[in-house]
């Protein structure tokens, strides 16, 4: 199996600002009201959504945050190296894939306002992975990360930043 067969498979698109490819799955019917919801967000919002993600060897998950919490889940191909850094200045290099027993995750949640980054690791040809978000994903909620402040706030992890971002 390639990555340009699941691809085709699923009938994926490239996810323009953050890179890599998706297709939501699932988007709840059900819609939470906007004055129902936690401070921060505009608008109404579906319940949950659902999406496939691939990252392939010439991809990378810019970094970015978004203004709710999104688990993630581990499907199947090479692991993957996320960077999660948290509001209050801390940091932690995940890695998601199937050898749980040495510390791989087949899930992984972002905290929301979490920003967040992930690419396969050196070798790997391709990664399919979930992503659920609730309340659901909608575009305004999402932020692209900033090099510049990324790496004054989150000095020890200028490697991974500089790979995880781009310069304007």
């Amino acid at each position: 199996m390639t990555a340009e067969q699941i691809i085709k498979h699923f009938k994926m698109q490239p996810l323009q600002q953050e890179g890599g490819f998706f297709i939501e799955t699932y988007r709840a019917a059900e819609v939470l009201k906007k004055e129902i919801l936690p401070a921060g967000l505009s608008g109404d919002r579906n319940i949950s959504t659902v999406i496939l993600y691939l990252l392939t060897a010439r991809t990378v998950s810019l970094m970015h945050r978004l203004k709710c919490d999104e688990m993630f889940h581990f499907y199947l191909g090479n692991p993957v190296t996320m960077l999660q850094l948290h509001p209050d200045g801390s940091s932690e290099i995940i890695t998601l894939g199937h050898n749980i027993l040495n510390e791989q995750k087949v899930q992984v949640l972002v905290p929301k306002g979490t920003w967040q980054g992930a690419f396969i690791q050196p070798g790997g040809k391709f990664s399919l992975m979930g992503c659920s978000v609730a309340p659901g994903f909608n575009e305004a909620d999402f932020e692209m990360g900033d090099r510049e402040m990324l790496l004054a706030k989150y000095p020890d992890m200028q490697e991974l930043i500089l790979h995880l971002t781009r310069t304007h």
